[in-house]
């Protein structure tokens, strides 16, 4: 089914809507097309369109906060197992085809303050980051019940992305003047583009990306998210709040149990995707934090791995009183992984069809819902 902006609000802001939410948030992981192929799988099952997932209708704001750098990304090597490329911010990044949709940088352009002085202006504020038409665009595509969105640099991730995991945690001590200034230069020019955007339309949904956590827990804990993330936060999400954004929405990977408090106090109302087998449970989340925080996620990938009987007893689990009736858009943690069979996986939606009351399977195309 296809929700309207509205409806979709109004669930994420914990008002029951009569319906629940079942989704997918990303996909599939590579290499299990090939599976379901081999197996018989339709067309519309490869391309998911078969299982009638949930999704809004959605646009851009027509907007960008992020890099512009100028730099022209070039492949230097492709292989049948790996592509070796240089990318927009002068990075050289291998990819592993068979195992990886995300290339790893072998690189970073930012190791001193000076560094970061020279690449500076890869943030700063022009007019070409707001495309006018497009804003124009979205205003009409909101007044036909689009949900309009927009995203803003990681406060974790943008600085990780100049400096590398080791470099950025090392600075947190070493150098913080380097992470404010990146962030407060970051955080004045987002400031800048959505002052452009709020003339012509709202920004219902903000979305920024994070990835900053592990298994054993977040490469930045809850000092450092007060005293560097949260301040840059609050203060986009506050103008965007004062115009009439309902969303600030989180993806980080991991498990993100010791900052949620903080990042919460930073604005955030949602987040996702809350991977159990990282020690994230959507159940006990809900219990914590009840209506403050909404959820996208959270079923366990790796039960659709397993016997019939291990996916029922997930679903049975997380499909609870506690977490339906609005606030939760339920979906597996992350992409469909390898080994799950065509048959778990049609088990899997028609049970969790079932469980929350949902109409029979119609098909429909299928829309990421990891924003």
């Amino acid at each position: 089914m296809v929700w309207t902006r509205d409806e979709y609000i109004a669930h994420m802001k914990f008002e029951y809507t009569g319906k629940e939410m079942f989704a997918e948030l990303f996909g599939m992981l590579v290499g299990l097309e090939d599976e379901w192929r081999a197996l018989g799988a339709a067309d519309d099952e490869l391309d998911l369109s078969a299982f009638g997932w949930d999704s809004v209708k959605n646009a851009s704001a027509g907007c960008s906060a992020g890099a512009v750098t100028g730099i022209e990304p070039a492949v230097v090597e492709d292989t049948k197992e790996y592509t070796i490329s240089t990318d927009a911010k002068g990075r050289k990044q291998k990819l592993i085809k068979k195992s990886a949709t995300i290339p790893l940088p072998a690189d970073y352009p930012v190791k001193t303050y000076d560094d970061w002085l020279k690449i500076k202006h890869w943030y700063e504020f022009s007019e070409s980051r707001v495309n006018r038409d497009a804003l124009l665009r979205a205003k009409e595509l909101r007044e036909d019940g689009f949900l309009i969105r927009a995203s803003i640099p990681g406060g974790f991730d943008e600085p990780r992305q100049l400096m590398g995991e080791e470099g950025l945690c090392i600075a947190f001590y070493d150098n913080p003047e380097l992470i404010r200034d990146m962030l407060v230069t970051i955080a004045d020019t987002a400031l800048q583009v959505f002052e452009r955007v709020f003339d012509v339309v709202v920004i219902d949904n903000l979305f920024v990306h994070e990835d900053m956590a592990g298994k054993s827990g977040p490469l930045a804990g809850p000092a450092q998210v007060r005293e560097f993330i949260r301040p840059y936060y609050r203060k986009i999400w506050d103008e965007c709040a004062r115009h009439g954004a309902a969303l600030f929405m989180q993806d980080s990977d991991g498990n993100m149990n010791s900052v949620i408090d903080e990042f919460l106090e930073a604005g955030l109302n949602c987040m996702l995707p809350f991977e159990p087998n990282s020690g994230m449970d959507i159940v006990k989340v809900r219990e914590k934090y009840g209506k403050r925080l909404a959820i996208k996620g959270g079923i366990n990938k790796f039960a659709l791995r397993g016997e019939k009987s291990d996916i029922k007893r997930e679903l049975e689990y997380k499909m609870c009183a506690g977490t339906m009736g609005g606030g939760t858009v339920f979906a597996l943690d992350h992409r469909i992984p390898g080994g799950v069979t065509l048959e778990n996986y049609w088990y899997y939606v028609k049970l969790g069809r079932e469980m929350l009351n949902l109409p029979p399977v119609e098909k429909t195309a299928f829309v990421r819902m990891a924003f």
